[in-house]
Formats: C-alpha cells, sequence, structure tokens
C-alpha cells in the first residue's frame, strides 16, 4: 500500500482522489528504492503503472526541499521528465497534476513541438513550474533559445527519462547528452524502458551514478499484451488495400455496436489520405499525426480515449506510452517500421471484396483532392525506399508505387519534384515521373 512507504499525507490524499488503491508490482519495486534517493534503471512495460512510479517520489523530494531553496521554488526546474513523445509527455502532465492537487506551491508546465515556443516561455515565467515535462527537441530548442533557461535546469534535483528505449530509437541521444550537461551532476537519475539494449545501457552509464540500481519488474516467461492478443496478417494487393480496410470496418462495425478502432499507417500523409477516403465512406472517423497541431492532436487524443463507436487514424505518434482503454480492434496498414518476426503473428485469408464495396471506395477517392494523393505517394515513396526489402530492389519499388497509384484511383503515379528524387536517391531510377 502507498502509505506503508515514506510519503506525505498530502501525496497520500492526491492519490487516493486519483483512485489508485494498491500499489502495481512496478511501483511496489521501485517506490522504495527511489525514496532513498538512488539512481534508478527499471524495466517495466507500458501501462504498469510506471508513470505514478516515478512521478510519486520525485514530487516528495520536491515538497522536502530545505526552506533555504524554497524561495527559489518557483524560478528553478527540480523535476525534469523527457518523453519520446508529445502525446505521452502531455499524458504524464495529467497524472502530475492529479499527484500535486494538495501540493498547491508546486506546478507542472509541458513544453514540446507544434506549439508556440514564446506561449511556453511566457507559461514558464508566470505559473510554478518545478515540474517539467517535455520532448527532447523542444527541451533544446529552449536551451539554446529561451532567456534564463539554462540557468533554472541547475536546480534539478530529479531527471526522468520516460521510454528511455524509444527515446534513443527516436534518435534523440546527442540532444539528451546536452540536456544532462546543463543539469547538475548530483542529480536524482530514472530510467524506465520497457526494453533494456546495448544503446539504454550505455546511456544509463553516462546519466547515473555508479552505484544506480537496475530493477527488472518485467519477469521471465511474462508475456506482453501483443502476445495475449489475436493477430494476424492479410496480404493483399496494393490496389486492393483501401476495398479490403473498407470491407473489413464495415463487419466490425456491425458486430460490435462499442466499436473503438485504431488504423495505424506508414507515414502522416498516408495518415491524412487514409483518413479522408474513410470520412468520405461516413465512417465515423478521427486523424492524428505529426502534421497536425499539437492542440489539434491533444483533443482528438482525449476524445478517442473516451469515446466508444469511433475509428482512429494514426501514424506511429500513438504506437506507443499512450493508454487507449477499451480498444476492440487495431489495424495496420502497409509494413511496419520494425520487425515483427518474433511475434505470433498467422495468416488470414484476405477477403473477396464484393462490387458494390469496390464501387463505393472509387467514389470516395474521386472526392478526395488531388494534391492529397500525391503528398501521400511522395511520402510512401520515401518510407519504402528506405525499407532495407523493398528500398534494395528499385525495380520492384516502381511497380509497387504504381499499384500504390493505382489504389488512389489514378491512372500513373504522380510526378515528383526533381531535387526530391535525388534526395531519395532515385534520380536515375528509370519508371518515376519527374517535374
Amino acid at each position: 500500500m502507498f502509505d506503508q512507504c515514506a510519503i506525505s499525507e498530502l501525496s497520500l490524499k492526491g492519490v487516493k482522489d486519483a483512485g489508485y488503491g494498491r500499489m502495481t508490482q512496478v511501483q511496489e519495486a521501485t517506490l522504495p528504492v527511489i525514496l532513498q534517493g538512488k539512481d534508478v534503471l527499471a524495466k517495466a512495460k507500458t501501462g504498469t503503472g510506471k508513470t505514478v512510479a516515478f512521478l510519486l517520489p520525485a514530487i516528495e523530494v520536491l515538497s522536502k526541499l530545505p526552506s533555504s531553496q524554497r524561495s527559489q521554488l518557483r524560478s528553478s526546474i527540480n523535476l525534469l521528465v523527457m518523453c519520446p513523445t508529445r502525446e505521452l509527455a502531455n499524458q504524464v502532465a495529467v497524472e502530475a497534476k492529479k499527484l500535486l492537487k494538495y501540493h498547491r506551491s508546486l506546478g507542472v508546465q509541458v513544453v514540446i513541438g507544434g506549439t508556440r515556443i514564446t506561449q511556453e516561455q511566457r507559461n514558464m515565467q508566470a505559473n510554478p513550474c518545478q515540474i517539467l515535462v517535455a520532448t527532447p527537441g523542444r527541451l533544446k530548442d529552449h536551451l539554446e533559445n529561451t532567456p534564463g533557461f539554462s540557468t533554472r535546469l541547475k536546480g534539478v534535483k530529479v531527471l526522468v527519462l520516460d521510454e528511455a528505449d524509444r527515446l534513443l530509437d527516436m534518435g534523440f541521444r546527442r540532444d539528451i547528452e546536452k540536456i544532462m550537461a546543463a543539469t547538475p551532476k548530483d542529480r536524482q537519475t530514472l530510467l524506465f524502458s520497457a526494453t533494456v539494449p546495448e544503446e539504454v545501457r550505455q546511456i544509463s552509464h553516462v546519466a547515473m551514478r555508479k552505484d544506480y540500481r537496475f530493477i527488472n519488474t518485467v519477469k521471465e516467461g511474462d508475456e506482453e499484451t501483443h502476445s495475449q492478443v489475436s493477430q494476424m496478417c492479410m496480404i493483399a494487393p496494393l490496389d486492393l488495400h483501401f476495398s479490403i480496410l473498407y470491407d473489413v470496418l464495415k463487419k466490425h462495425v456491425a458486430d460490435d455496436a462499442d466499436y473503438k478502432v485504431i488504423i495505424f499507417c506508414t507515414t502522416a500523409m498516408v495518415t491524412k489520405l487514409v483518413a479522408e477516403v474513410l470520412s468520405q465512406l461516413k465512417l465515423n472517423i478521427r486523424e492524428i499525426h505529426s502534421r497536425k497541431s499539437q492542440s489539434a492532436r491533444t483533443k482528438v487524443s482525449d476524445e478517442f480515449r473516451r469515446s466508444k463507436g469511433v475509428i482512429l487514424v494514426s501514424s506511429d505518434v500513438s504506437a506507443r506510452g499512450v493508454d487507449y482503454p477499451d480498444v476492440t480492434l487495431v489495424i495496420q496498414v502497409g509494413i511496419p517500421a520494425a520487425s515483427v518476426k518474433d511475434l505470433s503473428v498467422s495468416e488470414a485469408v484476405t477477403p473477396s471484396v464484393d462490387s458494390s464495396t469496390q464501387t463505393e471506395v472509387k467514389g470516395a477517392l474521386r472526392r478526395v483532392e488531388m494534391k492529397s494523393k500525391e503528398s501521400a505517394y511522395q511520402a510512401w515513396l520515401g518510407y519504402y525506399n528506405s525499407n532495407k526489402t523493398i528500398g534494395g530492389n528499385k525495380s520492384r519499388l516502381v511497380t509497387l508505387g504504381e499499384e500504390f497509384s493505382r489504389s488512389m484511383g489514378l491512372a500513373a503515379p504522380p510526378a515528383i519534384p526533381k531535387l526530391i528524387l535525388r534526395k531519395m536517391g532515385l534520380g536515375k531510377v528509370p519508371g518515376f515521373r519527374s517535374t
């Protein structure tokens, strides 16, 4: 139980009001160690209560700062949490606000890409900001461009890397190292990660004190969420993807009145196209990807979280660390970015799509603007060109590009600016139209 840990009454009241009863396995394993002031590398799966596991003890550190430092609380940043995505950063901030309910002198702010940096600067100046939740890129922007920000980071007592493996997978290592260098060396550092590959171990040696504790809360033989869910793949010609997708969705919607579907697409522009086509087919669609403003993404994410009878079309911004309850179906359209060789995936029979469904889809595609199709084709080409299996065979890439174009109702692939083709390394490959 939380009250058996060295946690203040104010925090316990916040925990109770937030609806947290018994501690999860991750919290039981990590809370006592973190409360001792130890640096911790915790291997913990998503959805196991790890956010509270690092927020709650960090808030205790802040609430117990000596009186000599309390006058500086408003100006200094004392807890810094880095997250790989904007959605996860917002989610962490929401949890922090719940736990801070009775710590009225403490405040949390979020700095993430997709929002106006000047507005963030004003928020941090005008409001308590002892806890800052951020994505590394925007944090680096503030470090380089916001007056006094580097000074505020000198007050960091606890540094957290949430989803550390994904932060590194996304190429943030240099940004993280620069940000760490701007914080005090005597800080407490917490790394939470679903996996602990070599790169995470390397950053842990740089970020943490030599006596850090490694806590593995993933038991050998523990089933990941994906291994508890029936998973199937469907191999189908590209030019039938929209018709098959619509057919699968129609049947699922008819079978489950409380349907809640997530469709993952390969790129932001392909996501936009799929959402537009399905909207034309009168399905209840929400759309989220990196080209949307942060306010729009937050609004859609919150709405989808609390809704039923809705379909979310998303790029990989929602792929991990974001909590959406009661999802009834997840669909990946196209080849995923990461390998799935180690997953138990059976092959499903590709449905035969009736002519009326194909006619509906063709009509919907005709109503989608050509600009959306051109942008989707260019993004699709860039994605598959970087795929080792497909991009290594340029003639096959040309053929698949033609199939994808037909799937959008086009007789021929759209032309692409010569400069972009050259940047993709496709400038001299026959079969691509250029402008």
